[in-house]
């Protein structure tokens, strides 16, 4: 910019001036903006050895437990958030997504509710930070939910765990699937394999699949969900040991 001006001085002195105040305004501008702007740290890389598999698995295991033994799985992701350092503050919004998808019959006779009555249905994405822990697909009964409730769900970005959390609801899991084993079948009755250090494990996007009700202290259903976890619950760096 300098030289330019060098050369312009001569014909347009006050040229010279004006550009050199807009480049400054421009790089401070881009320089602010990229300070607000959350950043995603780099993906954790997990060496594709024997070792890790076996640790990604155990902590598969534990995160599906912790699904299976808590009513809310919003405050379980909070929690795994938490204590694994994905984010800070480990705070859990729903970036919701407009879709539409119908509730099945068999879904309905779930939920307690007629052909007529009225259903609504909510896509979301679970973010902590920059990571996307879940999608889920929630179909719900307004009619058993407060005016506020209702409202929150269809203006805010709440997860619906912490929008229903005064109705005190209890989770009941109907089916838990994981979609990605690190072993393969029978691996414990094989001779252990090394693999390859200096390789990255491969982890697909969904690892486990969750489909639950929510239900009220007298079992009447609120709300049927069907949760996806992702290969961001396992974004960490993974501590192994040195061969």
């Amino acid at each position: 910019m300098r030289r330019q001006c060098d050369r312009t001085r001569a014909r347009a002195p006050w040229a010279c001036g004006i550009g050199l105040m807009l480049s400054s305004a421009a790089s401070a501008l881009s320089s602010a903006v990229s300070a607000e702007l959350p950043h995603a740290p780099p993906p954790a890389v997990w060496p594709d050895t024997f070792l890790a598999r076996v640790e990604a698995l155990a902590l598969l295991e534990t995160f599906k437990d912790e699904l299976l033994t808590h009513d809310s799985a919003t405050a379980t992701l909070e929690h795994w958030c938490d204590v694994h350092q994905l984010a800070s503050p480990a705070s859990i919004i729903a970036e919701r997504m407009p879709l539409e998808k119908p509730l099945a019959p068999e879904h309905r006779r779930e939920l307690r509710i007629g052909r007529a009555e009225s259903v609504r249905y909510r896509r979301v994405r679970l973010r902590c930070g920059p990571m996307v822990l879940s999608e889920a697909d929630n179909w719900y009964v307004p009619a058993r939910l407060t005016t506020e409730m209702n409202r929150q769900l269809d203006h805010s970005d709440a997860p619906f765990g912490k929008v229903v959390q005064e109705l005190h609801f209890q989770r009941r899991t109907l089916s838990s699937e994981l979609l990605w084993r690190p072993l393969s079948e029978g691996w414990e009755m094989m001779p252990a394999v090394a693999g390859n250090p200096a390789a990255a494990l491969v982890i697909p996007h969904a690892l486990l699949e969750h489909r639950a009700l929510l239900t009220l202290a007298d079992g009447t259903p609120i709300s049927e969900v069907v949760e996806t976890y992702t290969s961001d619950i396992l974004a960490f760096p993974v501590s192994l040991p040195q061969p």
